[in-house]
């Protein structure tokens, strides 16, 4: 199987992605990156381009994480936290509750 653009972003951050940009210019207009080539090829080390790992890589939609990972493959991970509210009070009366609740404590 060859190489082939595509279309729709990869888990792993990679130049075949259509949002994958290489930020080496070897003059002025050209990149170092040529994703004709099968693998797709950097002209300034003359080798395969190792994705990700090279300093000159970015993505269009600033989505490159620095483990290599696309962002928009990512979810958030939230911690799980008690909110106070949920903690109940012992030892107070509902009047005394609602007048810390209003003082904000």
């Amino acid at each position: 199987m060859g190489w082939v653009l595509s279309r729709e972003p990869t888990p792993v951050c990679n130049p075949l992605c259509r949002f994958f940009r290489c930020k080496k210019m070897l003059s002025a207009g050209r990149y170092a990156l040529d994703i004709h080539r099968d693998p797709p090829w950097c002209h300034w080390v003359s080798a395969p381009c190792i994705g990700y790992r090279c300093p000159y890589a970015s993505c269009a939609q600033v989505k490159l994480l620095p483990d290599g990972k696309c962002g928009l493959f990512v979810k958030r991970r939230t911690e799980e936290s008690t909110p106070e509210e949920a903690v109940p009070r012992l030892g107070l009366t509902e009047k005394s509750r609602k007048r810390l609740e209003d003082l904000g404590l």
